[in-house]
């Protein structure tokens, strides 16, 4: 996935964002999903929320949390696979923003992870890339 597809379909995928309509997928996949997509998705939600991150940024966050929640993917969420394409778009948008990104936003993506699932370890959070 390259930076022209999140520009190209940036209005349609940010359409979807809602926090709610987040949070309600995040309950329904994140036993399926796994702790490394979970954390990730909680550290570009908490960076919607810190008013220091770039516009530039926080679009490609909301597009990428939009294409998420988008009920339609490349591949299929209840295939053995299906979750692929949404860590791959999830992870471009992390490298992307993750040197604007505060140690507050990670902290606080941390802190609802542990209250999840119980405690993580830097293992488990660690994203390969970042």
């Amino acid at each position: 996935m390259d930076l022209n597809f999140f520009k190209n379909n940036l209005t349609r995928y940010a359409g979807y964002y809602t926090p709610r309509a987040l949070f309600d997928k995040i309950k329904a996949v994140s036993r399926k999903a796994g702790v490394k997509l979970t954390y990730a998705i909680l550290v570009l939600y908490y960076a919607t929320l810190d008013k220091r991150l770039p516009l530039k940024d926080r679009l490609m966050v909301l597009a990428a949390l939009g294409y998420f929640i988008l009920p339609v993917d490349l591949i299929p969420d209840a295939m053995p696979i299906g979750f692929t394409d949404d860590m791959a778009a999830l992870t471009f948008v992390l490298k992307q923003v993750w040197g604007n990104l505060t140690p507050e936003t990670k902290s606080k993506a941390r802190t609802r992870l542990n209250e999840w699932f119980g405690t993580v370890t830097d293992a488990d959070t660690h994203i390969p890339g970042l």
